[in-house]
């Protein structure tokens, strides 16, 4: 009996740590999951979506056809929520998703005439886009998660930069290899995503953002904006790098010449629309 009680106990206590990794934020908290909460200086928790929207960067527009997602941790840095605020990396460090984009036209940047019938276009488009020409664009973090800021007062209000962050752009396809890119840690592209209006240098025009529509629980933990539309063409774009490996120095022109880059500020446009939400730290860790 005595040995049966110690086994027991042997594996309860191997089964506690399981329980306690596996705690997740429940209910409407749920997407908070990968919030770091027990990081004392996370005061709230983030998690931006976009669903849509299209990046142009010199001669390629590039639509938006996977989910990405900004999400952390929020530090006031002691000025309360309406202050700018840090963003606290991801738990999984996945702080600003990899959704891979296929870029239309792919690497001979060929597309279907217009006047085809949409069907043809579409067979025509997808079987450039997923053959060997076929290039991917994925938007990645260029530096630590602290770098990116984000305003709940300009997200809502539509006055100065909701999300400012740097970023870099990597090119998939095999021809390419693993290390091509459009920016760097060292030399990124800087977005300053507002919900207002924009005011580039030429030859771009401003463009209006949209705040989208806010809403909050009736304790106020929790707050939303839905169909927000965050935009920046202000922006400029450095030339690519790492394209071909040991070749880049041949294969880093011929890219160039086909985006366009390096791309100087105002010929360069983001327009990325989803939805905002953001969560008291607290509350959020009290529903694991």
């Amino acid at each position: 009996m005595k040995r049966l009680a110690l086994v027991g106990a042997v594996l309860a206590a191997m089964l506690v740590p399981a329980a306690v990794a596996s705690a997740a934020p429940t209910g409407e908290y749920a997407r908070f999951s990968k919030c770091p909460t027990s990081n004392p200086e996370v005061e709230f928790c983030l998690y931006a979506e976009t669903l849509s929207g299209t990046t142009t960067i010199g001669n390629k527009a590039v639509p938006v056809k996977n989910p990405v997602v900004l999400q952390g941790g929020l530090d006031t840095n002691g000025g309360g929520f309406f202050a700018p605020m840090t963003v606290v990396g991801a738990t999984d460090g996945n702080t600003l998703t990899k959704a891979a984009q296929p870029v239309p036209g792919g690497l001979l940047g060929v597309t279907a005439p217009a006047w085809w019938p949409k069907f043809l276009r579409d067979l025509f488009n997808e079987t450039i886009n997923n053959g060997f020409t076929g290039v991917t664009a994925t938007l990645e973090l260029a530096g630590p998660p602290s770098a990116v800021k984000f305003s709940a007062l300009a997200a809502f209000t539509g006055k100065g930069t909701a999300i400012g962050m740097p970023v870099k752009v990597k090119l998939g396809n095999p021809f390419l290899g693993s290390n091509c890119y459009i920016g760097s840690n060292s030399n990124p592209i800087q977005l300053n995503l507002t919900t207002g209006t924009t005011a580039p240098p030429p030859p771009n025009t401003p463009i209006s953002g949209n705040p989208g529509i806010p809403g909050a629980t009736e304790e106020g933990n929790l707050l939303s904006i839905k169909g927000n539309k965050l935009v920046d063409n202000s922006f400029a774009a450095p030339g690519v790098n790492g394209c071909g490996g040991l070749f880049s120095f041949l294969i880093d022109p011929f890219v160039d010449s086909i985006v366009g880059t390096p791309s100087a500020a105002g010929r360069n446009t983001a327009i990325l629309e989803g939805n905002t939400y953001i969560g008291y730290a607290p509350a959020v860790k009290a529903s694991e």
